[in-house]
Protein backbone atom coordinates (compact mmCIF):
# COMPACT_ATOMS: atom_id res chain seq x y z
CA UNK A 1 0.00 0.00 0.00
CA UNK A 2 2.87 2.16 1.03
CA UNK A 3 4.80 1.37 -2.50
CA UNK A 4 1.80 2.29 -4.28
CA UNK A 5 0.79 5.25 -2.59
CA UNK A 6 4.08 6.87 -3.36
CA UNK A 7 4.53 5.57 -7.11
CA UNK A 8 1.12 7.63 -7.61
CA UNK A 9 2.82 10.80 -5.90
CA UNK A 10 5.88 10.59 -7.84
CA UNK A 11 3.55 10.09 -10.94
CA UNK A 12 1.76 13.36 -10.02
CA UNK A 13 4.42 15.31 -9.18
CA UNK A 14 5.73 14.34 -12.77
CA UNK A 15 2.56 14.98 -14.48
CA UNK A 16 2.39 18.39 -12.53
CA UNK A 17 6.45 19.13 -13.58
CA UNK A 18 5.27 18.62 -17.50
CA UNK A 19 2.48 20.68 -17.32
CA UNK A 20 4.73 23.54 -15.61
CA UNK A 21 7.37 23.44 -18.37
CA UNK A 22 4.82 23.07 -21.28
CA UNK A 23 3.25 26.31 -20.24
CA UNK A 24 6.11 27.72 -19.48
CA UNK A 25 7.23 27.40 -22.80
CA UNK A 26 4.05 28.94 -24.52
CA UNK A 27 4.18 31.73 -22.09
CA UNK A 28 7.99 32.33 -23.17
CA UNK A 29 6.54 31.60 -27.13
CA UNK A 30 3.82 34.25 -26.36
CA UNK A 31 5.94 36.64 -25.11
CA UNK A 32 8.94 36.62 -27.49
CA UNK A 33 7.37 35.70 -31.16
CA UNK A 34 4.30 37.98 -30.84
CA UNK A 35 2.90 39.04 -34.13
CA UNK A 36 4.70 42.58 -35.25
CA UNK A 37 2.14 43.93 -37.69
CA UNK A 38 2.15 47.66 -39.52
CA UNK A 39 0.09 50.15 -38.14
CA UNK A 40 -0.50 53.52 -39.91
CA UNK A 41 -2.99 56.51 -39.42
CA UNK A 42 -2.78 60.14 -40.77
CA UNK A 43 -4.45 63.14 -39.44
CA UNK A 44 -4.48 67.05 -40.10
CA UNK A 45 -2.60 68.57 -37.63
CA UNK A 46 -0.70 71.70 -37.13
CA UNK A 47 -1.63 72.95 -40.24
CA UNK A 48 -0.44 69.75 -42.01
CA UNK A 49 -1.15 66.43 -42.39
CA UNK A 50 0.68 64.47 -39.54
CA UNK A 51 1.25 60.30 -40.51
CA UNK A 52 2.26 57.80 -38.04
CA UNK A 53 3.36 54.41 -38.56
CA UNK A 54 4.35 52.12 -35.95
CA UNK A 55 5.00 47.98 -35.83
CA UNK A 56 4.33 45.91 -32.89
CA UNK A 57 1.44 44.03 -31.40
CA UNK A 58 -2.04 45.49 -32.04
CA UNK A 59 -2.79 46.64 -28.88
CA UNK A 60 0.11 48.45 -27.90
CA UNK A 61 0.58 49.95 -31.21
CA UNK A 62 -3.04 51.36 -31.72
CA UNK A 63 -3.16 52.41 -28.00
CA UNK A 64 0.83 54.17 -29.32
CA UNK A 65 -0.87 55.84 -32.33
CA UNK A 66 -3.74 57.72 -29.98
CA UNK A 67 -1.27 58.91 -27.33
CA UNK A 68 1.06 60.20 -29.76
CA UNK A 69 -1.34 62.56 -32.08
CA UNK A 70 -3.09 63.60 -28.81
CA UNK A 71 0.55 65.02 -27.27
CA UNK A 72 1.06 66.46 -30.96
CA UNK A 73 -2.48 68.14 -30.31
CA UNK A 74 -1.04 69.44 -26.81
CA UNK A 75 1.94 70.92 -28.41
CA UNK A 76 -0.43 72.65 -31.14
CA UNK A 77 -2.41 73.99 -28.34
CA UNK A 78 0.16 75.42 -26.83
CA UNK A 79 2.54 76.46 -29.83
CA UNK A 80 -0.17 78.09 -32.84
CA UNK A 81 -0.31 81.82 -33.11
CA UNK A 82 -3.37 80.74 -34.78
CA UNK A 83 -5.32 80.02 -32.00
CA UNK A 84 -6.48 82.88 -30.15
CA UNK A 85 -6.57 80.30 -26.88
CA UNK A 86 -3.08 79.32 -27.21
CA UNK A 87 -0.61 80.45 -24.35
CA UNK A 88 1.31 81.35 -27.41
CA UNK A 89 -1.09 83.88 -28.62
CA UNK A 90 -1.88 85.00 -24.85
CA UNK A 91 2.06 85.87 -24.68
CA UNK A 92 2.01 88.07 -28.12
CA UNK A 93 -0.96 89.68 -27.00
CA UNK A 94 -0.03 90.27 -23.48
CA UNK A 95 3.73 90.90 -23.83
CA UNK A 96 4.15 87.94 -20.61
CA UNK A 97 2.55 84.59 -19.53
CA UNK A 98 2.75 83.65 -16.11
CA UNK A 99 2.82 79.84 -14.90
CA UNK A 100 3.62 78.78 -18.74
CA UNK A 101 3.31 75.06 -19.59
CA UNK A 102 6.73 73.16 -19.35
CA UNK A 103 6.70 72.61 -23.14
CA UNK A 104 6.65 75.86 -23.43
CA UNK A 105 9.22 77.38 -21.38
CA UNK A 106 11.36 74.46 -23.34
CA UNK A 107 10.41 75.73 -26.80
CA UNK A 108 11.63 79.18 -25.76
CA UNK A 109 14.83 78.40 -23.98
CA UNK A 110 15.49 76.23 -27.24
CA UNK A 111 14.78 79.05 -29.59
CA UNK A 112 17.10 80.98 -27.41
CA UNK A 113 19.87 78.84 -27.38
CA UNK A 114 19.51 77.98 -30.97
CA UNK A 115 19.13 81.82 -32.09
CA UNK A 116 22.49 81.84 -30.57
CA UNK A 117 24.42 78.80 -32.35
CA UNK A 118 23.18 80.20 -35.65
CA UNK A 119 23.84 83.63 -34.76
CA UNK A 120 20.39 85.03 -35.27
CA UNK A 121 19.70 83.68 -38.45
CA UNK A 122 16.83 81.12 -36.40
CA UNK A 123 14.89 84.09 -34.11
CA UNK A 124 11.17 83.48 -33.26
CA UNK A 125 10.80 87.48 -32.81
CA UNK A 126 10.33 87.65 -36.66
CA UNK A 127 6.95 87.28 -36.29
CA UNK A 128 6.40 91.26 -36.28
CA UNK A 129 8.13 91.26 -39.79
CA UNK A 130 6.09 88.15 -41.14
CA UNK A 131 2.84 89.79 -39.69
CA UNK A 132 3.61 92.75 -42.46
CA UNK A 133 4.36 91.20 -45.60
CA UNK A 134 1.08 88.56 -44.68
CA UNK A 135 -0.85 91.97 -44.56
CA UNK A 136 0.48 93.04 -47.74
CA UNK A 137 3.77 95.20 -47.41
CA UNK A 138 4.96 93.45 -50.68
CA UNK A 139 2.59 95.53 -52.40
CA UNK A 140 4.04 98.94 -51.12
CA UNK A 141 7.12 100.52 -52.76
CA UNK A 142 10.52 100.26 -51.93
CA UNK A 143 11.39 103.48 -49.73
CA UNK A 144 7.80 102.55 -47.93
CA UNK A 145 9.16 98.65 -47.36
CA UNK A 146 12.30 100.03 -46.67
CA UNK A 147 11.20 102.12 -43.75
CA UNK A 148 8.39 99.62 -42.31
CA UNK A 149 10.74 96.75 -42.32
CA UNK A 150 13.68 98.90 -40.53
CA UNK A 151 11.21 100.20 -37.80
CA UNK A 152 9.78 96.24 -37.13
CA UNK A 153 13.31 95.06 -36.88
CA UNK A 154 13.52 96.80 -33.51
CA UNK A 155 11.44 94.46 -32.26
CA UNK A 156 13.41 91.41 -33.08
CA UNK A 157 15.93 89.79 -31.26
CA UNK A 158 15.71 86.69 -29.11
CA UNK A 159 17.67 88.49 -26.49
CA UNK A 160 14.61 90.47 -25.93
CA UNK A 161 12.71 87.18 -24.60
CA UNK A 162 13.17 86.65 -20.74
CA UNK A 163 12.18 83.15 -19.64
CA UNK A 164 12.00 81.39 -16.75
CA UNK A 165 9.58 78.01 -15.27
CA UNK A 166 7.51 80.56 -14.01
CA UNK A 167 6.97 83.37 -16.25
CA UNK A 168 8.23 84.13 -20.11
CA UNK A 169 8.20 88.19 -20.78
CA UNK A 170 9.00 90.39 -23.81
CA UNK A 171 11.63 93.49 -22.79
CA UNK A 172 9.81 95.22 -25.49
CA UNK A 173 6.25 96.22 -26.22
CA UNK A 174 4.31 94.83 -29.49
CA UNK A 175 7.02 92.10 -29.61
CA UNK A 176 5.46 88.68 -31.25
CA UNK A 177 6.74 85.32 -31.66
CA UNK A 178 5.91 82.70 -33.90
CA UNK A 179 6.91 79.06 -33.39
CA UNK A 180 6.75 78.01 -36.66
CA UNK A 181 10.15 76.81 -37.59
CA UNK A 182 10.32 75.02 -34.46
CA UNK A 183 7.15 73.54 -33.12
CA UNK A 184 6.45 70.51 -35.56
CA UNK A 185 10.17 69.04 -34.85
CA UNK A 186 9.33 69.59 -31.57
CA UNK A 187 5.98 67.59 -31.77
CA UNK A 188 7.57 65.11 -33.53
CA UNK A 189 9.93 63.95 -30.58
CA UNK A 190 7.18 64.42 -27.96
CA UNK A 191 5.17 61.90 -30.31
CA UNK A 192 8.16 59.43 -30.69
CA UNK A 193 8.97 59.89 -26.58
CA UNK A 194 5.35 58.90 -26.11
CA UNK A 195 4.98 55.74 -28.66
CA UNK A 196 8.18 54.63 -26.99
CA UNK A 197 6.74 54.91 -23.84
CA UNK A 198 4.37 51.91 -25.29
CA UNK A 199 6.80 49.59 -25.62
CA UNK A 200 7.04 50.48 -29.89
CA UNK A 201 10.76 49.51 -30.95
CA UNK A 202 10.02 50.84 -34.66
CA UNK A 203 7.97 53.46 -35.67
CA UNK A 204 7.68 56.87 -38.26
CA UNK A 205 6.57 60.25 -37.52
CA UNK A 206 5.89 62.82 -40.10
CA UNK A 207 4.21 66.23 -39.64
CA UNK A 208 4.65 67.63 -42.81
CA UNK A 209 8.07 66.65 -44.24
CA UNK A 210 9.31 67.11 -40.81
CA UNK A 211 10.13 63.16 -40.06
CA UNK A 212 11.36 61.76 -36.92
CA UNK A 213 11.91 57.57 -36.47
CA UNK A 214 12.43 54.99 -33.90
CA UNK A 215 15.02 52.00 -34.30
CA UNK A 216 14.58 50.61 -38.13
CA UNK A 217 11.99 48.62 -39.85
CA UNK A 218 11.44 44.99 -38.30
CA UNK A 219 13.14 43.72 -41.14
CA UNK A 220 16.45 45.56 -40.26
CA UNK A 221 16.04 47.32 -42.75
CA UNK A 222 16.01 51.07 -43.32
CA UNK A 223 13.29 53.99 -43.34
CA UNK A 224 13.92 56.02 -46.40
CA UNK A 225 12.77 59.68 -47.72
CA UNK A 226 13.01 60.68 -51.39
CA UNK A 227 14.12 64.24 -51.44
CA UNK A 228 11.46 66.70 -53.23
CA UNK A 229 12.29 68.26 -56.55
CA UNK A 230 11.66 72.42 -55.35
CA UNK A 231 10.89 73.27 -58.64
CA UNK A 232 8.25 70.26 -59.26
CA UNK A 233 6.86 69.48 -55.27
CA UNK A 234 4.00 67.99 -55.26
CA UNK A 235 4.57 65.53 -57.73
CA UNK A 236 7.80 64.74 -56.82
CA UNK A 237 9.01 63.80 -60.39
CA UNK A 238 12.41 65.43 -59.97
CA UNK A 239 13.70 67.16 -63.17
CA UNK A 240 16.78 67.83 -61.18
CA UNK A 241 19.67 65.62 -61.14
CA UNK A 242 21.05 63.99 -57.91
CA UNK A 243 17.91 64.27 -55.81
CA UNK A 244 18.64 61.76 -53.56
CA UNK A 245 16.37 59.64 -51.72
CA UNK A 246 17.73 59.24 -47.69
CA UNK A 247 18.06 56.32 -45.57
CA UNK A 248 18.15 56.65 -42.17
CA UNK A 249 16.88 54.85 -38.71
CA UNK A 250 16.81 56.15 -35.19
CA UNK A 251 17.20 59.83 -36.26
CA UNK A 252 15.14 62.83 -37.90
CA UNK A 253 15.28 64.74 -41.59
CA UNK A 254 13.24 68.08 -42.01
CA UNK A 255 13.39 70.43 -45.16
CA UNK A 256 12.54 73.91 -45.52
CA UNK A 257 11.75 75.29 -48.44
CA UNK A 258 10.44 78.57 -50.59
CA UNK A 259 7.90 76.53 -52.95
CA UNK A 260 5.17 76.49 -51.04
CA UNK A 261 3.89 79.43 -48.85
CA UNK A 262 4.41 83.03 -50.47
CA UNK A 263 2.49 86.64 -49.89
CA UNK A 264 2.30 87.62 -53.22
CA UNK A 265 1.30 86.22 -57.04
CA UNK A 266 4.59 86.79 -58.04
CA UNK A 267 5.86 84.29 -55.20
CA UNK A 268 8.84 86.86 -54.66
CA UNK A 269 8.25 86.91 -51.06
CA UNK A 270 7.90 84.12 -49.46
CA UNK A 271 7.75 82.71 -45.24
CA UNK A 272 11.41 82.22 -44.13
CA UNK A 273 12.36 85.75 -43.48
CA UNK A 274 16.16 86.90 -42.77
CA UNK A 275 15.80 88.34 -39.33
CA UNK A 276 18.51 90.25 -39.72
CA UNK A 277 17.38 91.98 -42.92
CA UNK A 278 13.45 91.62 -42.74
CA UNK A 279 13.25 90.93 -46.33
CA UNK A 280 12.34 86.99 -48.13
CA UNK A 281 15.89 85.24 -47.79
CA UNK A 282 16.70 84.22 -51.44
CA UNK A 283 20.09 82.05 -51.29
CA UNK A 284 18.09 79.12 -51.06
CA UNK A 285 15.38 77.11 -52.56
CA UNK A 286 15.74 73.99 -50.70
CA UNK A 287 17.72 72.78 -47.74
CA UNK A 288 17.24 69.57 -45.72
CA UNK A 289 19.17 68.54 -42.89
CA UNK A 290 19.26 64.68 -40.71
CA UNK A 291 19.82 65.40 -37.11
CA UNK A 292 19.30 63.42 -34.03
CA UNK A 293 16.39 64.78 -33.06
CA UNK A 294 13.67 66.51 -35.32
CA UNK A 295 13.32 69.95 -33.07
CA UNK A 296 17.03 70.34 -34.51
CA UNK A 297 16.52 69.31 -37.88
CA UNK A 298 13.75 71.51 -38.01
CA UNK A 299 15.53 74.90 -36.33
CA UNK A 300 18.82 74.06 -38.51
CA UNK A 301 17.04 73.61 -41.83
CA UNK A 302 15.28 77.24 -41.69
CA UNK A 303 18.71 78.63 -39.83
CA UNK A 304 20.56 77.29 -42.45
CA UNK A 305 18.05 78.35 -45.32
CA UNK A 306 18.87 82.07 -43.86
CA UNK A 307 22.30 81.39 -43.98
CA UNK A 308 22.63 80.39 -47.46
CA UNK A 309 25.15 77.61 -48.77
CA UNK A 310 28.90 79.03 -48.02
CA UNK A 311 27.51 79.89 -44.33
CA UNK A 312 25.27 77.37 -44.16
CA UNK A 313 26.93 74.47 -44.89
CA UNK A 314 30.09 75.98 -42.57
CA UNK A 315 27.49 76.01 -39.67
CA UNK A 316 26.67 72.34 -40.40
CA UNK A 317 30.21 70.92 -40.46
CA UNK A 318 30.57 72.51 -37.55
CA UNK A 319 28.18 70.60 -35.00
CA UNK A 320 28.05 67.30 -34.31
CA UNK A 321 25.98 64.35 -36.23
CA UNK A 322 24.66 66.37 -38.39
CA UNK A 323 24.09 66.14 -42.08
CA UNK A 324 22.53 68.32 -45.07
CA UNK A 325 21.92 68.98 -48.24
CA UNK A 326 21.48 72.79 -50.07
CA UNK A 327 19.85 73.41 -53.09
CA UNK A 328 20.89 76.99 -53.84
CA UNK A 329 18.68 79.90 -56.20
CA UNK A 330 20.65 78.32 -59.28
CA UNK A 331 19.96 74.85 -58.46
CA UNK A 332 23.75 73.98 -57.60
CA UNK A 333 23.64 71.31 -54.78
CA UNK A 334 25.90 70.68 -51.62
CA UNK A 335 26.30 67.97 -49.56
CA UNK A 336 27.68 67.76 -46.33
CA UNK A 337 30.91 65.57 -45.58
CA UNK A 338 29.39 63.00 -44.19
CA UNK A 339 25.69 62.50 -46.06
CA UNK A 340 26.73 60.10 -48.36
CA UNK A 341 26.07 57.34 -45.76
CA UNK A 342 22.55 58.39 -45.55
CA UNK A 343 22.19 58.06 -49.12
CA UNK A 344 20.69 55.35 -50.95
Amino acid sequence: MGIFFFKKIKNLIVFVSIIAIFTMIVLFSSCQFRVIDRFEESREMMGTYVNITVYGPQEEAEKSIDAAFESIALIEKIASIYDEESEVSFLNREGYIENPSPDLVELIRLSKEYSEITGGSFDITIQPVLKLWSEGLWQESEEVQEKTVGEALRLVGSDMIEVDENKISFKQKDMAVTLGGIAKGYAVDRALEVIGEHGIKYALVDAGGDIGTIGSKPDGSKWSVKLRDPDDPDNQESGMESLPTFIFEGRAVATSGNYYRYYDPEKEVHHISDPKTGYSASSCISVTIIADTCTEADVLATAVFVMGPEDGMELVESLGNVESLIIDSERNVYKSSGLLGYIE
